[in-house]
């Protein structure tokens, strides 16, 4: 039975730079379509396993549905044969049949899963014999001091760990890294300073340009000059111009119910395999239904649609901690079969970047 996977990738990673690898590699990829930032399309077994292997380093999430699953026979439901068909999923649901590690960091999945095998958290096992939630994070935060929490998400017969590492100690770091200035990456009007270190420069409200100081690493007390570095936020609001294409006609997918459906493998038709278990016997495939569709731009849609995509696609490529204030449009064009234009955004944003501060420096003024 040759199935097909329908694949949906998502995330604030790199989507281009992993379609092109995918197609590089001669990954089966058929009716692609990319709405907001998420690709969509089908691929075989083989495609499967290629997205699985690259996806983590994109840092991308892929969602995996059966696209067609051919029906067995029709035998199978009728009879002693139909009272399997019901037993056995039944039964199936006393153990566990997934575990997953959900991180970006491959060495950290590794690093959990050694230790999930350690404790015996693994396939078919029966979920009685489970610890309990706190019991599993404590021992893994016991051996991973990186480790700030562990949650977990148990779905039937899934779990899913997703740890969170702390944040990363810097002390070490600042002390061996030179002292610097703050300066504007971008010209703005100054909003509101968060310094950890360092002197403002200038205040709020003020108009900078791109290169200016904001924050001074040099303290002066009376005649004593002390270079202590600054470091911190500034932040500001600034225009950016955003000039976009988008394909008039938008394809879109939406999701409906989940669907669940059981295959059976035979014992005596399991050729080269040694004996049989309750994993070979029934295989369940889980995927969601959904619908597909399109709609066309049309002219008036440029503030009830066109603008809040843009805005999300904004923000997820470029300003993911970054505030949106205003837009202005400043022209859109519909033709045939594309929508060209171009839009203001007012951006609120932290400003500031590093600039080391020379060896022989001079008071700023």
């Amino acid at each position: 039975m040759r199935k097909r996977y329908a694949i949906k990738i998502s995330g604030d990673g790199n989507l281009s730079g992993f379609l092109t690898k995918l197609v590089t590699i001669g990954t089966k990829i058929t009716s692609l379509s990319v709405v907001d930032g998420v690709a969509y399309f089908q691929t075989d077994r083989s495609g499967l396993r290629a997205i699985r292997r690259n996806r983590r380093h994109y840092r991308l999430k892929v969602a995996i549905s059966i696209a067609n699953l051919e029906s067995g026979s029709i035998g199978l439901f009728t009879s002693s044969r139909f009272l399997i068909a019901c037993l056995i999923p039944f039964v199936a649901s006393f153990f566990l049949w997934t575990v997953d590690v959900e991180s970006d960091m491959p060495e950290v999945v590794d690093r959990i899963e050694q230790k999930l095998e350690k404790s015996s958290i693994v396939l078919l096992r029966p979920l009685a014999l489970i610890p309990d939630e706190g019991e599993i994070r404590r021992e893994l935060m016991l051996d991973d001091p990186a480790l700030s929490w562990v949650r977990f998400r148990r779905v039937g017969t899934s779990l899913t760990i997703i740890p969170m590492l702390s944040p990363p100690t810097t002390n070490i770091i600042e002390e061996n890294e030179s002292p610097s200035h703050l300066v504007a990456r971008t010209g703005g009007v100054i909003t509101r300073f968060a310094l950890e270190k360092g002197e403002r420069v200038g205040h709020v409200h003020q108009t900078v340009k791109k290169g200016d100081v904001l924050a001074t690493g040099i303290l002066e007390q009376g005649d004593k000059t002390t270079v202590v570095g600054a470091d911190g936020a500034v932040y500001a609001d600034y225009w950016v111009e955003y000039t976009f294409t988008l394909p008039k006609k938008i394809k879109f997918q939406l999701q409906g119910e989940e669907i669940v459906n059981y295959s059976f493998n035979l014992p005596w038709k399991q050729q080269g395999k040694e004996g049989w278990s309750l994993g070979s016997f029934i295989e369940t495939e889980r995927y969601m239904e959904e619908t597909a569709g399109h709609f066309e731009l049309i002219e008036g849609m440029e503030e009830t649609v066109i603008i809040p995509l843009l805005k999300n696609k904004l923000m997820s490529e470029s300003f993911s901690k970054a505030i949106i204030k205003d837009e202005k449009v400043l022209h859109v064009t519909f033709d045939n079969d594309k929508v060209r234009g171009t839009i203001l955004f007012l951006i609120n944003d932290n400003i500031a970047e590093k600039r080391l501060i020379p060896k022989e420096t001079e008071p700023i003024g």
